[in-house]
């Protein structure tokens, strides 16, 4: 499959969380790209051609037709090339800050979600929406787990705005799961600092 593109990046993507933070990501950044929507129920993400893409076969992939069509998997590196490529346009905040301690503030609370928010949240998920067998001890382990990393998140942010203090792609990629957290089966009541961010970052435009 191969796609003519006039605009500098084509994406790859589904309405799901990782998706999201890829679309999200070019909007912040004015960045102008195509959309190519993969139908993940017909399995198209695991076609020959897509695995040339990413031979792990999964969305978002991003082709920066700039850069000799370079093609980029996993959502948070995704992210991160953004970033570099591009910062934030139109505001006086870097989006990934170049001082040291800034950008790793940056670059720990977007691995959080990658390798906490993100994987108990699709496993609250697998096991609450999809499983064909009820497995009350393993949606319960997920959506308890999940809620614990809400209740850190929650911490976080009774102190800072945003999670590394300024609005980053760390809160891109945390905001595109825990705003799901009903489809998960998560809950999130009683987490004001949390209910206060996910209300500030719904209300971008690019969002």
């Amino acid at each position: 499959m191969t796609i003519e593109s006039k605009t500098p990046y084509t994406l790859y993507t589904a309405a799901t969380p990782n998706g999201w933070k890829a679309s999200i990501s070019l909007e912040e950044l004015g960045v102008p790209y195509t959309v190519v929507p993969i139908q993940l129920a017909e399995n198209e993400q695991k076609q020959d051609w897509f695995l040339k893409l990413n031979p792990n076969g999964r969305i978002p992939v991003l082709v920066d037709h700039e850069q000799s069509d370079f093609a980029l998997f996993e959502s948070g590196a995704l992210m991160l090339y953004l970033a570099e490529r591009h910062g934030l346009s139109g505001d006086p905040t870097p989006w990934l800050p170049e001082a040291p301690r800034e950008r790793s503030l940056v670059v720990q609370w977007l691995m959080f979600q990658m390798s906490a928010v993100g994987p108990m949240m699709g496993q609250a998920n697998v096991f609450h929406r999809y499983a064909p067998e009820k497995m009350p001890w393993a949606i319960e382990r997920y959506q308890r787990e999940s809620r614990r990393l809400f209740e850190v998140l929650d911490r976080r942010l009774a102190e800072a705005e945003y999670l590394a203090g300024d609005y980053s792609i760390a809160d891109v990629a945390t905001w595109s799961w825990t705003h799901t957290a009903r489809w998960s089966g998560v809950d999130s009541t009683g987490l004001q600092h949390l209910a206060r961010w996910h209300d500030s970052i719904k209300v971008r435009p690019a969002v």
